[in-house]
């Protein structure tokens, strides 16, 4: 099994990887299979139906606006904000597509994006049907898509068919599952960093791995800093006003004068945090880590490590995402990151086991301290419901991944404190967080029918 670094760190936009950047996606392959189609000059008009959790919080999530802005071209890792609201708003009034390769196409999203809150499709709970129609009304090429989490999309038959018998071949360390990436680093004497990047080579040029890596960082680092800097309120109608840029100032002052509490360092993993998902809330420019909804956990503890560790090396950036990618991908892989399919165990759960097991990296830990810490940091978030108030990625999201990244911390040190031995291991807790998911009512993922988004205050 093998999910490159680039896959579960995805640069793309807010509020959501599955919600958003997912059915960006699906659009944008159903405008290239339709292009194929032998019949796509016959193709008069598009529609789409949202399905599961995809409806019942698509509207909080800009899911609507994501599949438009699919269909008019523009896919997550290649987005400007301002021309795509100009395309918008042009659709709006003309109500008609018009795309290189097919013919003008009639499509009002305020009309043609239909919201289904009857029971999910079968396949997951993040459902999505395109279709084009004839000019009659005849439906000329119909697809089905599921946005599984992380911004990864599947049509109905590559989820039925599952994974390709032949993907673990040629890899050099195809570990699936936890002990066997241990027991591969035993074998060869390798860290979990360099036998992720080894896999990577399989991929792409030495060179290739480095920028792309470097891109990622620079990225995230510059999603901190706009969130640190921008104040206001949130969209969407909670009222929510950021945080982060007030709370980073008071920690500046506090330092300057020296009034720095020693649980200050917790104060900073929130404020970074926070800043990020601030910022994905507002529809900005963010790496999935592994999702939009935790895209704050991995930054907020890499960003720590580098501003507040004795001895940290910027060096090592690569290293800690390489490692946290290699815990990523073992959780996708044998349960889910997906907040519709597991609850928020799956989405900050997961980045937070990312981030101790990076940290645990770079500070010195071996690849059994490293297994450890991923393990206690997930561990500590078995059961986390997904109950977005008012569907909008904002609260509880935005305070949970402060606390998230406080934990990763927290399990980091601990692991470090031991010497990897530990009587819970991190393949068991991965399936005890995939038998919880399975067995959580799906009020509690993400579709803000329970939990916190049903006990609003009382205006």
């Amino acid at each position: 099994m093998f999910l490159s670094v680039f896959d579960v760190f995805k640069i793309g936009i807010g509020p959501s990887s599955s919600h958003t950047m997912g059915p960006m996606t699906a659009a944008g392959r159903f405008l290239d299979l339709l292009r194929e189609h032998p019949s796509r000059e016959e193709a008069a008009a598009l529609g789409a139906t949202l399905h599961g959790s995809l409806a019942f919080t698509g509207k909080g999530h800009a899911t609507d606006r994501a599949v438009a802005l699919g269909l008019l071209g523009w896919t997550p890792a290649q987005f400007d904000g301002d021309a795509a609201e100009r395309h918008l708003a042009e659709l709006g009034r003309e109500r008609r597509l018009r795309l290189a390769g097919l013919p003008p196409l009639a499509f009002d999203p305020a009309v043609d994006i239909v919201f289904d809150y009857g029971p999910p499709l079968p396949g997951h709970a993040n459902g999505l049907v395109l279709s084009a129609r004839a000019a009659d009304g005849a439906v000329l090429l119909s697809e089905t898509y599921y946005s599984i989490g992380g911004g990864f999309v599947v049509t109905a038959q590559e989820r039925d068919a599952g994974p390709s018998a032949g993907e673990e071949v040629g890899w050099p360390y195809p570990f699936a599952n936890a002990a066997a990436m241990l027991g591969m680093a035993r074998e060869s004497g390798l860290s979990i960093a360099q036998m992720k990047h080894a896999n990577e080579l399989h991929l792409r040029s030495r060179e290739e791995v480095e920028r792309g890596l470097a891109d990622l960082w620079s990225v995230m680092n510059d999603c901190i800093e706009r969130g640190l800097d921008r104040e206001g309120e949130l969209p969407g109608g909670l009222h929510v006003r950021r945080r982060a840029a007030k709370i980073h100032r008071q920690l500046l002052a506090e330092r300057q004068s020296n009034r720095l509490q020693p649980h200050a360092s917790a104060d900073w993993l929130s404020v970074y945090a926070m800043a990020v998902n601030e910022e994905n809330a507002a529809g900005g420019r963010v790496v999935t880590s592994p999702t939009n909804g935790a895209a704050g956990v991995v930054p907020a503890v890499l960003r720590y490590y580098l501003d507040h560790c004795i001895g940290a090396e910027p060096g090592k950036v690569a290293d800690f995402l390489l490692t946290a990618a290699a815990i990523g991908g073992l959780i996708k892989h044998n349960a889910s990151i997906s907040g519709a399919e597991a609850g928020c165990q799956g989405e900050v759960g997961s980045a937070a086991a990312m981030a101790a097991a990076g940290l645990c990296a770079v500070l010195g830990g071996s690849p059994a301290q490293i297994e450890n810490a991923a393990e206690i940091a997930l561990e500590h978030h078995l059961g986390m419901t997904c109950d977005p108030a008012a569907g909008l990625v904002q609260v509880p999201c935005i305070e949970r991944n402060g606390i998230g990244a406080i934990k990763a911390v927290a399990a980091a040190s601990l692991a470090l404190r031991g010497d990897g031995s530990h009587f819970m291991p991190l393949d068991n807790c991965i399936e005890a967080m995939r038998q919880t998911g399975e067995a959580m009512n799906e009020r509690f993922k993400e579709t803000s029918l329970g939990g916190l988004a049903v006990n609003l205050p009382e205006c």
